[in-house]
C-alpha cells in the first residue's frame, strides 16, 4: 500500500494488489478538461486553539478533472476541529490529494462528507503523520458518486499517540465505495482505531481494505480493527481484506469483519410487538449506523450525518 496521486497517464488497474478490487479506468469519464484549484493550506501554530470548526467546500464541474490539495498542518500542541464537504453536478473527477501533520500534542478532529454528483469519480489519497502525544480523530461519510475510493495511509512517528478512522459508506444502484487504510506504528504506546459500517443495496460494490503495521520498536501498541457490512439485496457485493503485520513482542492487536443480510429474528421480535416489517427494518438499521455515527465527538455535525444517513435508509428500505 504505497501511497502516491494519481495520474491520468498512470491509472491503476486491479492487477496491483492494492487496487485488486477497484477498476479505475473502466469507470473514468471521457474527454476531461483540466482544473487545477489552489491548494488550501490550514496552519495552527504552536497551542492555537482552532476556536470555530472550519468548513470546506469541494465542488465538482460536468466534464472536468480536478485536483485539489489540502495540507493541514497543526504545530506543537495546537487544536483544530475540520468539516469538508465534497459535492457536485455532471460527470467528472475529482482526484484530491490531502497532506496532513500533527505536530507534538496536537489534535484534530476532521469529518469528510462525500456526496458527489451520481456520475461522478472521486478518489481521495491522503497521507498523515503524528507525533507524540497527538491525537487524530476521522470520520468519513460516503453515499455519493459512480465510483469511491478513499486511500489513507497514516505514520504515528511518537510515543503515546491515539489516531481513529470511523466511516459509514452507503452505496446502491451500481456505486463502487472503497476504503483502503495503511495504519504504520512506529512508536511504542500508541493505539489505533479502523471501524467502518457499510450498507448496500441494489447492485452496489463495497470494499474495505485496513492494514495494521507493527514496527519493531513499537511495543504496547494497541491496534484495532472492524468493518461490518449489510447487505440489503441479494446481488450487492461486500469485498473485506483486514490485516496485521506485526514484528514487536509485547502488542494487543485485533481485526474482524462480517457480511451479511439483515438479521431476521429481531426483526420478527420488533414485528410482534405492534411495529410494522419496514417500521422494524427502518429501526435495526439506524441502530447499526448509530453506533459509528456516535464516534462524532461534535453534536451538531453528529446529529446532521445522522439525518443523512436516516434518509437514505428510509429510501432504501421503502422501495
Amino acid at each position: 500500500m504505497k501511497l502516491q496521486a494519481l495520474s491520468p497517464q498512470n491509472l491503476p488497474t486491479p492487477i496491483q494488489e492494492e487496487w485488486k478490487y477497484t477498476n479505475l479506468p473502466r469507470v473514468m469519464p471521457a474527454g476531461l478538461s483540466v482544473l487545477q484549484p489552489e491548494p488550501r493550506i490550514i496552519h495552527r501554530n504552536r497551542g492555537q486553539n482552532g476556536g470555530e470548526a472550519v468548513q470546506l467546500l469541494w465542488t465538482g464541474r460536468d466534464g472536468t478533472l480536478q485536483a485539489p490539495v489540502l495540507k493541514i498542518i497543526l504545530d506543537e500542541g495546537a487544536e483544530a476541529t475540520i468539516i469538508e464537504t465534497h459535492e457536485g453536478n455532471g460527470s467528472y473527477w475529482k482526484n484530491m490529494t490531502t497532506e496532513i501533520s500533527l505536530g507534538a500534542n496536537a489534535k484534530l478532529n476532521h469529518i469528510r462528507i462525500q456526496n458527489d454528483a451520481p456520475e461522478a469519480v472521486h478518489t481521495n489519497m491522503v497521507r498523515i503523520t503524528l507525533e507524540r502525544d497527538g491525537t487524530y480523530n476521522g470520520f468519513a461519510l460516503n453515499l455519493g458518486g459512480k465510483m469511491m475510493r478513499h486511500e489513507i495511509h497514516a505514520v504515528l512517528n511518537g510515543a503515546n499517540i491515539e489516531c481513529s478512522f470511523n466511516g459509514l459508506n452507503l452505496a446502491h444502484g451500481e456505486q463502487h465505495t472503497d476504503t483502503t487504510i495503511l495504519m504504520e506504528h512506529k512508536a511504542p504506546h500508541c493505539r489505533s482505531n479502523q471501524f467502518y459500517r457499510t450498507v448496500l443495496d441494489d447492485s452496489a460494490r463495497g470494499v474495505f481494505q485496513g492494514k495494521v503495521h507493527v514496527h519493531k520498536p513499537a511495543q504496547k501498541t494497541d491496534g484495532y480493527q472492524l468493518s461490518n457490512a449489510i447487505l440489503l439485496s441479494d446481488r450487492a457485493e461486500m469485498d473485506t481484506k483486514p490485516e496485521l503485520e506485526i514484528y514487536a513482542d509485547d502488542v494487543k492487536c485485533s481485526h474482524g469483519a462480517t457480511t451479511g443480510q439483515l438479521d431476521e429474528e429481531p426483526v420478527f421480535y420488533l414485528r410482534s410487538r405492534g411495529l410494522s416489517d419496514a417500521q422494524a427494518r427502518l429501526l435495526l438499521m439506524d441502530a447499526f449506523v448509530d453506533e459509528v455515527v456516535d464516534k462524532i465527538e461534535d453534536e451538531s455535525v453528529r446529529e446532521m450525518v445522522q439525518q443523512k444517513a436516516q434518509g437514505w435508509l428510509h429510501k432504501a428500505l421503502s422501495k
